[in-house]
């Protein structure tokens, strides 16, 4: 009787274990220290993005030193990048060696992979909301925003599996920038809120040539009407605008729809009549709206300084520009009564390097870099806005949007209207859900434009058939045949291997189990060996 309960005990140990185990997605926590010892001097790694530009360096650099002047003993190195992507494989590379950064600006859908290290990075929720060094804590010696402060549509997009990974840094939108002057030329007006149906006439209109070649609308021999930077958003808004399917929040994939095959037969008849190109075909689209060869050009509202025939940058020469009248709207809608646009910025995430007084000073510094100082210089370097109600509400940043048009370069006039685009519409601002797979999830929702866009160009048929080894070529390409999908791709999302301690637990319930039947077949051979003795 004894050994029975013993083993019952055991087995029912094994079995809870398991169970505490099955379906948990948590890949680490983080218990806050009582306090920051300031006996010992840190060395944070500080990884940012920079555009070559040299204002966005010097933010970057005196918020460093202000820190530090803050906090002495936490020295804040910093290692610029040019490229979001280029960050990504580096953390992705250093993560098996517990190499990475401290501290690291980055995107949530890359934060999602990075979380495939076990405990990589720090889960934010507890030092959110500890009172002495959380967000508005007691113990900051700066004055950083209250969670409350942070703007909730941004603050969503850093939710990973039902935890806070990260701070908003920056936000910002796409938005149209519009050959206003070209647009009246052809016989139209510029509506408040675009179409799609819009767009697309105008353009098919901006694309006529007379019998030489030449553009009838601009007198040149080239003109692409209507140039999209980024054709995962540009998918991933007209499938949000009409109600179709992407992605669920837990990564099953719905892209490959019958709503995303409509989408691409519109998009290759305008390809055909010349109306529509991409920036990965062509370039980027402010080089064509600045030269006059663009009526419609789709960018990030972060690039504003680029987009005008004023523009402070370029990468044209200026005997290039064209003069003409720059306007700015938030990218076309199917339902303009009741709009959607993305949201989209850099987000800051913390990496946990086994010492909780390193990931507290890391914590520290994240936390700075939501502060209105520097909040407020490095919106105003683009069209970004701040992510807290504190900074936009700040006098300073007021004083800053007020000046629209002042001057060609802080107050350039297209740089705050794009500013203004996003604070003005924050109501009408989505995220994608972000989960281990979600990058390759967005990169192959563009895929599908520039294949299409690249089929039309080289005159290839687009048809059924083309678009059915489309979708097969793409779920191949970014292996998305492991998720949901709604041509059937089959399955439950693979969430990866096993972790070890879960594979440890499964072997030993089979091996109990195992222990089990022998126990029992030793004991139905012992009853019986006693049964047939007393027979004989």
């Amino acid at each position: 009787m004894r050994k029975r309960l013993c083993l019952f005990v055991l087995l029912l140990a094994a079995l809870l274990l398991l169970s505490a185990c099955h379906g948990s997605r948590k890949v680490g926590s983080f218990e806050v220290p009582q306090s920051l010892d300031t006996s010992r001097d840190y060395e944070i790694v500080f990884w940012a993005k920079n555009d070559t530009n040299k204002t966005q360096t010097e933010i970057y650099q005196k918020a460093i030193d202000d820190f530090q002047a803050l906090y002495p003993n936490i020295h804040v190195n910093m290692r610029l990048y040019t490229d979001y992507g280029k960050i990504y494989n580096d953390v992705i590379t250093n993560i098996s060696t517990n190499t990475t950064p401290n501290v690291c600006i980055t995107y949530p859908d890359h934060i999602a992979t990075y979380m495939t290290g076990n405990n990589v990075v720090v889960p934010l929720d507890p030092l959110f909301s500890d009172p002495r060094y959380g967000l508005g804590g007691s113990e900051l010696r700066f004055d950083g925003p209250a969670q409350d402060e942070i703007i909730p549509q941004f603050l969503s997009e850093c939710v990973i599996a039902g935890t806070h990974y990260a701070l908003p840094y920056m936000r910002s939108t796409e938005a149209v920038y519009i050959n206003k002057t070209f647009v009246e030329k052809l016989g139209y007006e510029v509506p408040d809120i675009l179409t799609w149906d819009f767009i697309w006439e105008v353009s098919d209109k901006a694309a006529q040539k007379d019998a030489d070649g030449v553009y009838l609308l601009n007198g040149q021999k080239v003109m692409i009407p209507f140039i999209y930077k980024s054709t995962d958003n540009m998918m991933i808004q007209m499938l949000r605008q009409l109600g179709a399917g992407y992605s669920t929040e837990n990564g099953g994939i719905l892209l490959f729809n019958d709503t995303t095959k409509s989408l691409l037969e519109t998009i290759s008849q305008h390809v055909s009549n010349g109306a529509f190109s991409t920036f990965k075909i062509s370039s980027y689209p402010a080089n064509f709206l600045n030269a006059g060869q663009c009526v419609f050009a789709v960018d990030s509202t972060a690039g504003a300084t680029w987009m005008g025939s004023e523009a402070p940058l370029t990468d044209i020469s200026r005997d290039k520009f064209v003069a003409f009248e720059t306007a700015m709207r938030m990218v076309p809608q199917f339902d303009p009564a009741n709009p959607k646009m993305i949201s989209q910025g850099p987000s800051v995430c913390v990496f946990n390097h086994g010492d909780p007084q390193e990931v507290l000073a890391s914590w520290l510094f994240t936390q700075y870099l939501l502060s209105n100082d520097v909040q407020i210089a490095y919106a105003s370097t683009e069209g970004y806005v701040p992510v807290t109600t504190c900074a936009q509400q700040a006098p300073e940043y007021v004083d800053y949007l007020a000046r629209i048009g002042e001057d060609n370069k802080e107050h350039y006039a297209v740089k705050i209207e794009a500013s203004r685009l996003l604070t003005d519409n924050v109501a009408s601002t989505f995220v994608t859900p972000a989960f281990n797979g979600s990058a390759s999830l967005r990169d192959a929702a563009g895929q599908l434009i520039e294949n299409t866009v690249k089929s039309v160009r080289r005159k290839q048929t687009v048809d059924d058939a083309y678009f059915e080894k489309l979708y097969s070529d793409i779920v191949s390409l970014y292996h998305l045949n492991q998720g949901d999908s709604a041509q059937g791709m089959g399955g439950k999302q693979d969430l990866g291997p096993l972790p070890g301690m879960s594979r440890g637990l499964l072997i030993g319930l089979v091996v109990l189990w195992v222990g089990i039947g022998l126990y029992a077949l030793r004991d139905f051979l012992e009853k019986h060996r006693k049964d047939f003795s007393k027979r004989k």
